[in-house]
């Protein structure tokens, strides 16, 4: 089968952006419960609206255009803001474009999925601002839900549902670990709070944020503890949002599209799944979490660059004039 370069990269984004939205909601809905928890230390509020932020790398961004973070701010800097590249708005609008450019590729249920959550969000503009905020997120959480399983429901398994699944799992990986490094390196109480209300509830709060709670609760069957969340998050492959079951994602459909230049992007998918695979939670704590989270970001990263250079852009700098046909081979086996 031949496939468009553009096509591929189309579909991969429009996957991307989707879950980018629904992660974000998740995270702005986290904090919007959170900061109606009782928490008497000085500077709390800040540095809980700091954390969206610094999950999302708006955090710069914000900075240049609010100053402080305070909750009115962030929350409509990370969902309705043109000029932020990574609020909801930004994203269903690009997931929509995408979507538009491939309409012969995606099945008309998805376009009508696609199309209707931008065409409501801009319906629901004018007084988003006056609602309940929680009751958007739960919105945008639903309707990327019902996209991915109008999406599994009505395409065939072909090379084009293997790019929807690339951008969805990477950009979930990418995410997950995000969210656990700034709960642990950011948000982490002063020495003497470990243990206390306020990480009991931080935690808590992370667990929900990847809707973890109940999954939790029937693995371990005890108090939330920071090294079992760390370990259902990075190890667990039976968990949905796990960095790990999303590698097993990653990997898998990178062996189903068995194009001639993707042999590095499988080797580093590879790799990387079998270091979450093979790992153990005790060695990543005594090396050091952060230093773990920040390396597989790294690697996440350098894997989509490299899934973008094989089989997503029309430039190739291996080749002689730097142009690479705009059509490859797609094998599945």
């Amino acid at each position: 089968m031949t496939m468009l370069s553009r096509t591929a990269d189309h579909l991969f984004w429009m996957a991307r952006y989707i879950e980018r939205a629904e992660n974000t909601a998740r995270v702005l809905d986290v904090a919007t419960r959170t900061s109606l928890l009782p928490d008497g230390e000085e500077g709390a509020d800040a540095r809980l609206w700091y954390a969206p932020l610094n999950i999302c790398g708006s955090a710069e961004g914000y900075e240049e255009k609010h100053g402080l973070a305070v909750q009115a701010n962030v929350t409509n800097y990370m969902t309705l803001d043109p000029a932020n590249p990574s609020s909801i708005y930004n994203s269903l609008m690009e997931a929509r474009e995408n979507a538009r450019a491939v309409r012969g590729a995606i099945t008309s249920e998805m376009w009508e999925i696609i199309n209707s959550m931008w065409l409501d969000l801009k319906r629901m503009l004018p007084s988003l601002n006056k609602t309940n905020p929680e009751g958007f997120f739960d919105w945008v959480k639903e309707r990327s839900h019902l996209f991915r399983g109008v999406t599994l429901g009505t395409m065939l398994k072909d090379d084009a549902l293997n790019f929807i699944r690339l951008g969805t799992f990477l950009e979930r990986a990418d995410n997950t670990a995000r969210i656990l490094d700034v709960k642990y390196h950011i948000l982490l109480p002063s020495v003497q709070d470990v243990g206390g209300a306020a990480d009991y509830y931080q935690w808590g709060s992370l667990l929900s944020s990847v809707s973890a709670q109940e999954a939790y609760r029937k693995i371990y069957r005890d108090s939330i503890k920071p090294l079992r969340v760390a370990e259902l998050l990075i190890l667990r492959a039976d968990m949905p949002r796990s960095l790990h079951a999303c590698l097993n994602e990653v990997d898998a459909t990178l062996g189903l599209i068995n194009g001639p230049t993707g042999t590095e992007a499988r080797r580093l998918a590879g790799e990387l799944h079998a270091s979450l695979h093979y790992g153990r939670i005790d060695d990543i704590f005594a090396h050091g979490l952060h230093e773990f989270l920040t390396g597989f970001l790294a690697r996440t990263h350098e894997l989509s660059s490299e899934i973008h250079d094989a089989f997503l852009s029309l430039r190739d700098d291996r080749q002689p004039d730097g142009i690479r046909p705009d059509r490859f081979q797609l094998q599945l086996q």
